[in-house]
């Protein structure tokens, strides 16, 4: 049986200057905006501080899905929920208190996401599986747009699928995040991905309305719930 897929455009490529409008392009045809928060600390780049994130989040129409590549997100990443944030997604590696960042995100009203570099296993978040609604795997380095696909992380993704497989309880969506495109998101979803970042492949298209249909349509051919 086929199942829902969903699409979360970054705006990481997008024109930072007519940020408005770069969102109305792709709002009518997108699950959720994924917004990319880099400090320049945990990964070499700067996106938005978290007073311009909080202006974005205000403005779009669209549920915003906030990938934190920061330090101390146990004490900020709470800030995105209060924000109204519907999902908030923290690094494992940034965390000193895992456990307590995702009970305070949710405190707060928002889902939860948990993201891994492409070094950390999935054995070392595994623990965490029932108490967060997404699991962000990289399949690039995190901090900046237009890196290839990481062919080896699909090694991951299909071992987080069976795991989720076998929870009883609501699953959590499987996330990618990285060099998603025509060419790669068919693998990703066939190997157990359900929920895609896309960023360049979006952004750099001559329609990103309709390269997200084009995103959609690949990986719901190709998901299929083995459940």
């Amino acid at each position: 049986m086929a199942a829902q897929v969903y699409i979360y455009p970054s705006i990481l490529n997008a024109n930072f200057d007519d940020l408005e409008n770069e969102i109305k392009k792709i709002t009518p045809a997108s699950d959720a905006l994924h917004l990319d928060v880099m400090d320049n600390q945990f990964v070499p780049n700067f996106t938005f501080d978290i007073a311009r994130a909080f202006e974005i989040i205000n403005f779009t129409k669209l549920p915003v899905d906030a990938h934190l590549m920061i330090c101390d997100p146990d004490s900020i990443a709470p800030k995105y929920a209060e924000q109204g944030t519907h999902s908030v997604t923290f690094h494992f590696e940034a965390a000193n208190n895992v456990a307590t960042t995702i009970s305070n995100i949710r405190s707060n009203g928002a889902k939860v996401g948990l993201a891994i570099k492409p070094a950390t296993s999935f054995q070392e978040i595994e623990e965490f599986m029932a108490d967060i609604d997404m699991l962000l795997i990289m399949t690039v380095e995190p901090g900046f747009g237009g890196q290839s696909f990481m062919h080896d992380q699909m090694v991951k993704v299909r071992t987080a699928r069976e795991h989720i497989g076998r929870m009883k309880k609501e699953k959590p969506l499987l996330q990618i995040d990285g060099g998603v495109s025509l060419v790669t998101i068919a693998e990703a979803a066939l190997a157990g991905a359900n929920c895609f970042v896309a960023g360049s492949a979006v952004y750099k298209s001559a329609d990103p309305a309709k390269m997200v249909d084009q995103l959609r349509k690949l990986a719901s051919e190709n998901f299929v719930v083995k459940n």
